[in-house]
């Protein structure tokens, strides 16, 4: 399966990272960053459904789940309809956790990473994100940080690197591509398909929540 990288695009200066951060594939990798905007669809029938564009308007991903399921599942499909992720919520924790699986997979052999909130009192938006391979879980390998109510959180490195960036789009974008619209700077050689998969299990966990931040 081939995928068009976007262009370079306006964003924050960055030197590529020393060695690129792989999750998904490395077909989502750039040596510049990605900006891309992540949009809740103003009318739909389906739960959690969202498009992701580049700067000029091309799709690049879809977020889709739906109502008729046990569990809260959505898939990551490309821009041909190809299932890239599949999330699950898992319903029996406190901390809100969400597994993210390669491909239409729900199978713990195809487990990329999980994600929960830091604790269950947050004053700020704090979500720890795990690698399949971290098993025991005493550290995590990715951070978020910053405030999901105002748009603007941070993604980093378990040594505090920033990967990505995500924040409010005030532009015109907002009525045209759907009634929630933020912005997402992916940094250079850093794979942005995952930054994407982040996101949208911070926005799922919020919505939980109720906008609570």
């Amino acid at each position: 399966m081939s995928f068009s990288v976007p262009m370079p695009s306006a964003g924050p200066s960055a030197a590529p990272l020393s060695t690129a951060i792989t999750v998904v594939s490395s077909q989502f990798l750039a040596s510049y960053p990605v900006n891309l905007y992540i949009s809740e669809k103003l009318v739909t029938i389906k739960e959690g459904a969202f498009t992701v564009t580049d700067v000029d308007g091309k799709d690049m991903f879809t977020v889709e789940g739906s109502f008729f399921s046990l569990h809260d599942t959505r898939r990551l499909l490309d821009s041909s309809g190809t299932p890239i992720l599949t999330f699950r919520q898992k319903i029996t924790t406190v901390h809100r956790r969400w597994q993210v699986y390669r491909g239409d997979s729900s199978n713990s052999k195809d487990l990329l990473f999980s994600a929960k909130k830091s604790g269950l009192v947050q004053f700020k938006t704090e979500l720890d994100v795990f690698l399949a391979t971290n098993t025991k879980e005493d550290h995590h390998d990715f951070k978020v940080k910053g405030s999901f109510r105002e748009k603007s959180c941070t993604i980093y490195s378990k040594d505090n690197t920033i990967l990505g960036q995500m924040h409010k789009d005030c532009g015109v974008k907002n009525s045209i591509l759907g009634k929630d619209v933020f912005a997402v700077t992916v940094y250079p050689q850093v794979d942005f398909a995952f930054i994407v998969a982040v996101v949208v299990v911070l926005h799922e966990i919020n919505q939980d929540r109720k906008g609570e931040d």
